[in-house]
């Protein structure tokens, strides 16, 4: 008995250690969307310029974060409540537009945004099956969508934003399960910002898919 009850320690011990890196990277997730709501608050009335301003300071905060997380796990912390804050003051002009033409929509995309992530991200927590040729497939599709959109800005393509949206939802899908598979592989637990980072960043790409998607057709 006491070496079968040393034997299934280590497996215990993993377990435990999965599920306190899955709550704890939820955990942030749900804080940095809370973050990220009272950036598009406070940044209701901010004018498009600096809006962009926002979006940079969003994306060096995500890139410090890269650096930190190794140094120290409270400004790791900090650095992801920053990039919340800032990218919801980026995007509050956008919300507001929404919010002031059809507030309908934004919970028409909230609620499917919800059903998507909880739906592919069970998936790629699930699956055995090994999902990184799938996260690379789909950041590379990520990079000719990106391409495709800045075409979109000065070619007129008929139904060209529905198709943006249709296959971001695609290539979001993959990232969305590799990324939970990720959670679920992962034993550090230093990575629970970054991994927080990650999944915040789909299901903020998600949704606004779901809101061009929702609102192109009125």
């Amino acid at each position: 008995m006491n070496g079968s009850a040393s034997y299934l320690a280590p497996a215990f011990s993993s377990r435990d250690r999965a599920a306190t890196l899955f709550g704890q990277t939820m955990g942030y997730v749900a804080v940095t969307a809370a973050v990220f709501a009272l950036g598009t608050y406070l940044g209701r009335h901010l004018a498009q310029g600096w809006a962009i301003i926002w979006y940079v300071i969003a994306i060096a905060a995500l890139i410090a974060m890269q650096f930190a997380v190794r140094r120290s796990s409270g400004l790791t912390t900090g650095l992801l409540l920053a990039f919340g804050l800032a990218i919801g003051l980026a995007m509050a002009p956008t919300m507001v537009y929404y919010a002031d033409t059809n507030p309908a929509v934004v919970w028409q995309a909230g609620g499917a945004t919800a059903l998507f992530i909880a739906g592919f991200g069970a998936a790629g927590y699930a699956t055995r099956r090994d999902l990184s040729g799938i996260g690379r497939v789909a950041l590379l599709a990520l990079l000719a969508l990106i391409i495709f959109g800045i075409v979109l800005i000065f070619v007129h393509v008929p139904g060209g934003s529905l198709l943006y949206s249709v296959i971001g939802l695609v290539i979001f899908a993959g990232l969305t399960a590799f990324d939970f598979q990720r959670l679920r592989r992962s034993a550090d637990l230093d990575s629970a910002p970054l991994l927080a980072a990650s999944i915040f960043l789909d299901a903020l790409n998600v949704f606004l898919f779901f809101l061009r998607i929702f609102g192109s057709r009125d």
